[in-house]
């Protein structure tokens, strides 16, 4: 017995060295990052969701069969933990040591044989999938591509090992006499190793084995753990915990400094040229990104999701986590220790963990398999730069940067709460303010946005060109002119809806139904500027914050006394931007989309669809309207209103919609590696043989009705079929049909 104890306190002690140190060395380096305001308030809140998404696995079991699986593991392993304590008591207590009040119970031995067997289970679905999803064979089709498959085997095998290692113990017991819970059926798995065990003396032997054996197997265990990707099995319920709250993906937070002060372009006086504009080195994240690095279990839900990734771009959500946890962790010694960084060196392609299978170096920072990844083992790691082609040998490839559309499919799909966005964002920010490093493209963007306020760089006075024809007046207020008592909403047109063409068709038929239903309304005309979401997600928070401050400055002084500004915005970016980041400035709205408002109306009889629109349509979701803002039903509410309008969903909608291409500032931006993206969203509403596509975002309008174009110039796309606004087709079923859709150019820069 002394020797028992003696092997089980040494296996433990060493355990607890090998694995503590690990984890006050990650401890030290997430905590060495920069500040995060804010992550810690709404504890009530916090603690709720953690136990949604933790203990619920809600987020894992949007996969059904994964999903499934893994909340069989999960929950396994938090009831075996009970099994690790009768493990440690038989070795250091007594022999048939069981945990006091509830130790004999038999429906806890028999709760114990169930999780046990259902964690098999759990493992032999996750081998199968990952067989069937094997790089090696699918490539970038397998979710798994650029992970580290090799150890995630290892895994698999070590917790086969505790749940076989358990049953042999348990079986073992039970034919020595020393199982707690006595020889019943109730624990039918330990009952049925213990018949295929036999009886005999030598069970007070191999009981003894296999509480050793199993109490080894769980160290070492924990030991790879602590050393693995596996990590987040300790690190997720806390990276849950911190998440950005609410659900919904909403606002980019601020360009922040090191302290988590937020930074005012305005206030010119109190910049400097040490201010740090975004993310340029790894140090400059904060500590809850070094908590998302380490938290990513390369499940690659976000990689199967990212447009980008699915249309032959170098972009993968997932790999720009692991590239940065890489450098992280290569940096390591520098960031807990505080030595400077040694200057010098080079590294080669090789040096990078870049290179494939045949040990040429690939481009965009994408690995031909997984295998060749080190966990920042690397000692040339720390000295490259951030952002940097092939050539500079930089941790995220600029076309990598460039193609993120900032649709939020990655963030949506995670399972551990990774905010991919906001990192991205923020190295974009730094390329932008500080390198004045971006696609040329962009540049005339940012540049009519400064001058005219608008990204076409057309005057002022076009924006109330779109109210021409209208069969009533379309009331103004002016900045400094109170909204009178009697105006309901104040119509945001936006960019797009009042100056490109076929938006503009979109914002008369809105207009019209808010006249039809009496709702009053006023626009600013030729007082709105752009809100600047583009600036903004391109990384240009400059030209964000001075079109915000100008914006912020004329809705505060319209403001309606006793009674919130409320506003409707055709545009989801514009809704997003006012609605989410403009209260970062001073701008606290009632802001809705034409779209909720329209359900609205139709809900209360004031709006009522009578002539039958006899045509098959499928809704395409926009990613700033749905997975931003998680507004779903208020537009297929409207079409399901509409008489004899037969809806069709395409394989991806709703939370798993896919992107137009769009976001992210790329509307701006040539594309120009893979497949165009609002090309693939169109081939996938072709493939229904829909009579209409239709959506509620002007971009994503251009989007789809160039790509449909394009088809029917190759003759993949019958002439009949339309891209129309939600509002179109119910102002079709009004009585008031819309004119057929041309295909028009996009306003000259």
């Amino acid at each position: 017995m002394a020797l028992r104890i003696i092997l089980t306190l040494l296996m433990t002690a060493a355990t607890a060295a090998v694995a503590g140190w690990r984890v006050l060395w990650l401890v030290r380096l997430i905590r060495s990052g920069t500040a995060a305001p804010g992550r810690g308030k709404n504890a009530a809140g916090r603690v709720a969701n953690d136990a949604e998404e933790v203990l619920g696995q809600t987020r894992l079991l949007k996969w059904s069969v994964p999903g499934l699986a893994h909340f069989l593991t999960f929950w396994g392993f938090v009831i075996l933990n009970l099994t690790i304590l009768e493990a440690y008591g038989a070795l250091l207590v007594n022999r048939d040591f069981h945990i006091p009040l509830i130790g004999k119970w038999q429906a806890l031995g028999f709760l114990e044989d169930l999780m046990a067997v259902a964690v098999l289970v759990g493992l032999a679905t996750f081998a199968v999938l990952r067989l069937r999803n094997a790089p090696q064979r699918k490539q970038r089709d397998s979710r798994f591509y650029g992970s580290h498959t090799g150890p995630a085997w290892v895994i698999l095998g070590m917790i086969t090992l505790v749940i076989v290692t358990l049953l042999l113990l348990r079986g073992a017991q039970m034919n020595a006499g020393q199982f707690p819970f006595g020889e019943s059926k109730w624990t039918f798995a330990s009952y049925l190793v213990a018949k295929a065990l036999g009886t005999g003396a030598y069970n007070t032997g191999l009981a003894t084995t296999f509480l050793l054996a199993q109490v080894a197997v769980v160290l070492v265990f924990l030991i790879i753990v602590t050393y693995s990707k596996h990590l987040h099995i300790a690190t997720a319920p806390i990276n849950v915990y911190f998440k950005r709250l609410p659900k919904a993906l909403g606002a980019l937070p601020p360009v922040a400094d090191a302290q988590g002060a937020t930074i005012d372009f305005m206030d010119v006086e109190n910049l400097s040229e040490d201010t740090v504009f975004g993310k340029g080195k790894i140090e400059d994240f904060s500590w809850k990104a070094y908590l998302d690095f380490a938290t990513c279990t390369e499940c690659g839900r976000c990689q199967s999701q990212c447009p980008a990734w699915n249309t032959g771009k170098p972009l993968s959500p997932k790999l720009v986590i692991m590239d940065l946890r890489d450098h992280l962790f290569a940096k390591a010694p520098y960031l807990i220790g505080g030595k400077a960084v040694p200057d010098g060196g080079t590294t080669t392609a090789g040096d990078t963990g870049e290179a494939g299978a045949d040990g040429q170096a690939h481009p965009h920072g994408v690995p031909e398999s997984g295998f060749g990844r080190v966990l920042g083992t690397n000692p040339a790691q720390y000295q490259r730069p951030l952002v940097g082609d092939l050539a500079s040998h930089g941790v995220i490839d600029p076309d990598v940067l460039w193609s993120c559309t900032t649709c939020g499919a990655c963030v949506e799909q995670c399972p551990v709460d990774i905010e991919h966005i906001d990192h991205i964002v923020d190295m974009r920010r730094y390329q932008v303010l500080i390198e004045s490093s971006f696609p040329s493209e962009a540049g005339s963007m940012l540049r009519n946005l400064e001058n005219k306020g608008n990204p076409w760089g057309l005057p002022a006075k076009n924006r109330e060109e779109w109210t021409e024809g209208l069969g009533f007046d379309v009331r103004r207020v002016s900045p400094g002119e109170t909204l009178p008592d009697d105006v309901e909403y104040l119509f945001w047109v936006g960019c797009a809806g009042a100056l490109e063409d076929r938006s503009k068709k979109v914002t008369k038929a809105f207009a019209e139904l808010l006249n039809v239903a009496g709702v009053e309304f006023a626009i600013l005309g030729s007082n709105e500027t752009c809100t600047g979401d583009s600036a903004r997600r391109l990384g240009n928070e400059f030209v964000f914050q001075m079109l915000g401050a100008e914006n912020v400055e004329k809705l505060n002084s319209i403001k309606p006394d006793g009674r919130p500004l409320k506003i409707v915005a055709t545009c989801p970016h514009c809704f997003n931007t006012i609605a989410n980041e403009y209260p970062q400035i001073g701008g606290e709205y009632e802001v809705v989309h034409h779209t909720q408002l329209l359900g609205t109306l139709v809900a209360d009889g004031r709006l009522t669809p009578v002539e039958p629109v006899d045509k098959k349509v499928t809704y395409h979701d926009p990613c700033y309207l749905g997975r931003h803002n998680k507004v779903y039903t208020p537009p297929r509410e409207v079409l399901g209103a509409i008489p004899q309008l037969r809806s069709q969903e395409m394989h991806r909608c709703k939370d798993r919609g896919f992107c137009c291409g769009a976001g992210g500032a790329r509307f701006w931006m040539e594309e120009k590696i893979g497949k165009r993206i609002n090309v693939e969203r169109t081939d996938e509403a072709l493939g229904l043989n829909p009579d209409l596509i239709s959506t509620a975002c002007p971009f994503c309008m251009v989007m789809l009705s160039d790509a449909v174009t394009s088809k029917k110039a190759d003759g993949s796309a019958a002439e009949h079929v339309q891209v129309l606004d939600v509002a179109q087709i119910l102002q079709q079923s009004m009585g008031r049909p819309a004119p057929a859709e041309e295909p028009a150019a996009v306003p000259a820069d």
